[in-house]
């Protein structure tokens, strides 16, 4: 089949669902997914075809786009900070407002790229990420920074079994961490003794009173523990977070979230009210509070 006919089937099923511009994104990642062909292809050769075995692959995801299924889940696979990453339902699908808050911190850092280690030969750099996913923020940064040593924990122990292929995938090393930051019980048993430079974490923090702002590919699809927290307790992992930073930051140690547009002043002032200084609420590409940082006094 010709490749400029399969598109136009594309825009005459999937249109009225995602719109013309987002249709023709869906089908060029396909071309280069199934076929290796870049988009340019077409312009140069409008003629090319798309064999059988292939063609099917095409009929196949759209039916799933049909459903509404988030083309990374489709491939399987998505790109954050320049780096592959597996994805399925399991995690959420990395987004550009976390790339924003990887660049922020790896910007603050720069200064400390050319010190590999310390003088007793330990890496220099001790980093946590509360709430790791697919290891999209801890894997960027264990990739970007060489001298820090990176730990990442999550509750769930599926999406830590992804983000130790995606770790492997990217050829660096991670601590991994299975247990569930709420239960501050378990703080001293899991940590030890363990100081942190450099603590981060994109926790659950859409309220369920904002789910008719979701789009449904993501309310129908991506993992809702990581999602949602309750209307009347929309702060709870930032409260807990703090306390943890409180006990397991190096002093000048740096807290970075990715928060709740909606909730930034309110998130800001839990720093506020605790041991933390250059406390600054950050806007996104999109004019939108979704980083905050502070440095631990």
């Amino acid at each position: 089949m010709k490749a400029l006919d399969l598109k136009q089937i594309f825009h005459k099923e999937l249109d009225v669902i995602y719109g013309k511009e987002e249709v023709a994104s869906f089908f060029f990642l396909c071309l280069e997914q199934y076929c290796d062909v870049p988009r340019i292809q077409l312009s140069l050769e409008p003629e090319f075809s798309i064999s059988k075995s292939k063609t099917e692959a095409f009929f196949n995801t759209l039916d799933d786009l049909k459903q509404q299924k988030p083309i990374q889940y489709i491939f399987g696979e998505t790109e954050f900070f320049g780096l592959k990453f597996k994805v399925t339902e399991d995690v959420l699908i990395p987004r550009q407002e976390t790339e924003e808050l990887v660049g922020l911190i790896l910007q603050d850092y720069k200064t400390v790229t050319s010190i590999h280690f310390d003088a007793s030969g330990e890496k220099s750099l001790k980093i946590l990420d509360i709430g790791t996913g697919s290891g999209c923020i801890a894997i960027s940064l264990a990739k970007h920074l060489p001298q820090s040593e990176v730990y990442a924990l999550d509750v769930s122990h599926k999406a830590l079994g992804i983000a130790k292929q995606n770790a492997e995938t990217n050829n660096v090393s991670i601590h991994f961490i299975e247990a569930n930051i709420l239960d501050s019980g378990n703080w001293n048993l899991v940590f030890q003794d363990l100081e942190f430079d450099v603590i981060v974490s994109n926790p659950p923090y859409v309220r369920h009173l904002e789910k008719k702002e979701i789009q449904p590919n993501v309310l129908d699809n991506e993992p809702h523990l990581a999602l949602f927290v309750e209307d009347d307790n929309p702060l709870v992992f930032y409260k807990v977070i703090r306390e943890f930073a409180v006990n397991n930051l190096k002093e000048k140690g740096q807290l970075y979230f990715e928060i709740n547009q909606y909730l930034g002043d309110e998130t800001k002032q839990l720093l506020t009210d605790s041991q933390f200084s250059d406390i600054e609420l950050i806007k996104d590409l999109n004019g939108n509070h979704r980083i905050l940082k502070g440095t631990k006094t």
